[in-house]
């Protein structure tokens, strides 16, 4: 006899069908699995085994072959358990073979028959629904498939249960969508005393989703000001957090099934591997760089990553999306994230400061900031000084505006460009600082004496088309948030001094 069970296997965040072919036929006893699996899939057997020992079921002594369909594609993940074990009771005649077929399975199996979560399981319900096929997951992960919109879920706790409610004696409930607890965060742009110029460049690149990098000695607050910068950014829409908790799925991120309407704010060591940044491994796994897709990315000591890994940033901050290529896979994983980067003047952290003047100034300094290349800076919308904070005005200072004041102003700039792309008909854009081609031109309409300016300085100072288009943008992100339609002088005038066009050494 042949049972068949739908089932799936990743390829970053493509998922692919996989038909699961069980048969039971004479012979010495045996338990196969052909099909190029991995070392976790070929584990399945005794996996299997025991789940179905602790329900009283014996596997027949015959020779069983599992066929993991198609055959040149490789396997990997506990996931094929629960198909293996669901295949094998439809062969001995518990569960009907019609009734499986309707659904994609997927789910680990412990000893004791209960069903183990596993990573990627909303991807799956979404690809299930787009089938109009059933889904049949672990129960923790319910919640989690039931944001795909898919009508058919049956999320058992163990086999039995699944056993029941096939034969009718037990109901297995809908799972019901989750949203995850908002995070209590004590973070507040209150909090930074002073810095009123830093604050400033923090609300235009809220505004219009631009990467920043802030230039100052130890302590001035710049890892202050990158992490409450989360705290002045809009929600996640419905679509984004989707999009975004697809990724987190695959990487096994998505606690208790919920999905999260928080942007996401990843800030890895500096320590951190290429591959740990912008995804690879063995399985090609997202990195930090998708992780922190839809949210904000904070590189702290920039200089102290490794050269590579720094050059490797440049597609995604262009494209949005980033491209691992293996010998036998080429995966490719959404990387629109806005940077916030921070680092010293020189590695003591002291050039320019008369009293911790080092010894081997200007050369320290030098050294360490050649690090950063050009075409990586070139991709930095704004860069920002960031001095120390005179104590006499750190004890002084009046309490500044507050993160809900300042996301007020924020929200409206954000509204402006969402009405504006809409009315054009650029659904698909959601900030300013994703405008490309001719919707560039067409939306960053500048009045002449402001178009002097841009041009007179861009050929002064020789910047690039990249650096003379990303101007532009960061010019309408500010004349949105002070609601002009067209972009002023002055709008100009303030990006450009954003931009770093001297070199960085000269600080």
């Amino acid at each position: 006899m042949l049972s068949r069970i739908n089932t799936i296997a990743f390829n970053g965040l493509e998922v692919l069908n996989v038909d699961l072919q069980i048969q039971i036929s004479a012979g010495l006893p045996a338990f196969t699995i052909v099909g190029l699996p991995d070392k976790a899939v070929a584990e399945s057997r005794e996996r299997v085994r025991a789940a179905l020992n602790s329900l009283g079921l014996s596997l027949p002594a015959k020779r069983i072959t599992v066929n993991l369909s198609p055959a040149d594609l490789l396997k990997e993940g506990s996931h094929f358990d629960l198909p293996i074990a669901l295949g094998l009771l439809v062969n001995m005649g518990i569960i009907p073979a019609d009734e499986i077929s309707r659904y994609m399975v997927l789910g680990e199996l412990g000893l004791d028959g209960s069903i183990i979560s596993v990573n990627g399981v909303l991807p799956v319900a979404i690809k299930a629904n787009q089938q109009n096929l059933g889904l049949i997951c672990p129960a923790s992960q319910g919640s989690e498939a039931a944001w795909s919109g898919i009508k058919d879920i049956i999320a058992p706790q163990n086999l039995l249960q699944l056993i029941n409610h096939f034969k009718g004696t037990q109901l297995i409930p809908y799972p019901k969508p989750e949203k995850a607890e908002a995070k209590l965060s004590v973070l507040d742009l209150k909090d930074v005393k002073g810095q009123e110029t830093a604050k400033k460049a923090l609300e235009v690149a809220a505004a219009g989703g631009h990467n920043m990098l802030m230039i100052g000695p130890p302590g001035s607050g710049k890892s202050m000001l990158a992490q409450r910068l989360i705290t002045i950014l809009p929600p996640l829409s419905a679509e984004e957090a989707l999009e975004t908790s697809m990724i987190h799925s695959i990487a096994g991120e998505l606690k208790d099934g919920k999905i999260s309407f928080e942007r996401p704010f990843r800030d890895p060591h500096h320590s951190a591997s290429t591959p740990a940044l912008v995804g690879g491994g063995r399985k090609a796994q997202p990195g930090e760089i998708s992780l922190a897709h839809n949210g904000v990315l904070f590189l702290d000591e920039l200089p102290e990553f490794n050269r590579p890994t720094l050059e490797a940033l440049r597609q995604p901050l262009e494209n949005g999306s980033i491209t691992i290529s293996r010998v036998n896979a080429h995966t490719v994983y959404p990387a629109k994230f806005q940077l916030v980067a921070a680092m010293n003047p020189c590695r003591c952290g002291h050039l320019g400061n008369p009293a911790l003047e080092c010894t081997r100034a200007p050369l320290c300094a030098e050294e360490y900031q050649n690090k950063i290349s050009g075409p990586l800076l070139d991709r930095i919308d704004i860069t920002i000084e960031v001095p120390a904070v005179n104590p006499w005005d750190l004890a002084n200072a009046k309490e500044g505006e507050s993160s809900a004041e300042v996301l007020k102003r924020v929200l409206a700039a954000r509204e402006i460009q969402k009405q504006r792309f809409e009315q054009l008909g650029y659904k698909n854009l959601h900030t300013n600082s994703e405008l490309k081609g001719e919707i560039l031109e067409q939306i960053c309409q500048m009045e002449d004496d402001a178009k002097q300016l841009l041009v007179t300085f861009a050929e002064k100072n020789q910047l690039s088309a990249r650096a003379y288009h990303r101007t532009l943008r960061l010019a309408r992100t500010i004349a949105d948030l002070q609601n002009c339609k067209k972009i002023l002088k002055l709008h100009i005038a303030e990006a450009l001094s954003y931009r770093r066009i001297r070199p960085l050494k000269r600080i």
